[in-house]
């Protein structure tokens, strides 16, 4: 069977690193639209605003703004990264929130400890 082997073009392979790298950075905040399946990344120490949505990727920042069209192959690997990010991000959130819990519940066995 023929393999067709898509070539990609030079802004999409530099829209796709930069939002990967976006993706990665320590600074970047992230925002999904339950309705509207879009995915945001801001990030004020670069200055750069990512909206990933259907098959584009739009990057903006104060100077310029593109909107590329991915194949679903790199929309499906963009999306999965970000969700992936996003997932970790929640779990760190859920065991901070889980650490202040169990340290909120052993104040309260100290104190029923000592007053007994």
């Amino acid at each position: 069977m023929f393999n067709h082997i898509e070539q990609m073009d030079t802004t999409t392979k530099t829209s796709l690193s930069i939002c990967r790298r976006l993706i990665n950075h320590d600074s970047s905040k992230f925002l999904i639209a339950p309705l509207s399946g879009k995915r945001y990344i801001k990030n004020e120490e670069v200055d750069l605003f990512i909206i990933i949505y259907d098959n584009h990727l739009s990057i903006t920042n104060h100077v310029y703004h593109y909107d590329v069209v991915l194949n679903q192959r790199e929309i499906d690997k963009i999306n999965n990264m970000y969700d992936n990010k996003t997932e970790r991000i929640r779990q760190q959130f859920e065991n901070e929130i889980m650490g202040q819990i169990n340290n909120s519940l052993q104040s309260i066995q100290d104190k029923l400890l000592k007053s007994s």
